[in-house]
């Protein structure tokens, strides 16, 4: 098993027209989680189609820190307030 999918723990997927986002649990060597946030884009370049990514790291003791402000955000797009 190679180390990339030793250290996925969940994964979930969401396909949104040419973006597809990736939610990964991972694990540390020590065994702490973390996640992973990856966007996949899919554009055409010179003929081919090319993936581009972008990937961001957020660690546990971050997690409740991110939810507020994720929600929090979300909240003020929904509402316009």
């Amino acid at each position: 098993m190679q180390k990339d999918e030793r250290d996925k723990i969940y994964s979930k997927r969401v396909r949104a027209g040419k973006r597809t986002y990736f939610f990964d649990v991972r694990a540390t060597r020590s065994n702490d989680y973390y996640l992973t946030i990856t966007e996949s884009r899919r554009f055409q370049k010179e003929g081919d189609f090319v993936f581009e990514k972008s990937k961001m790291f957020i660690y546990k003791e971050d997690f409740k820190k991110f939810a507020t402000a994720l929600q929090e955000t979300l909240d003020h797009i929904v509402t316009g307030k």
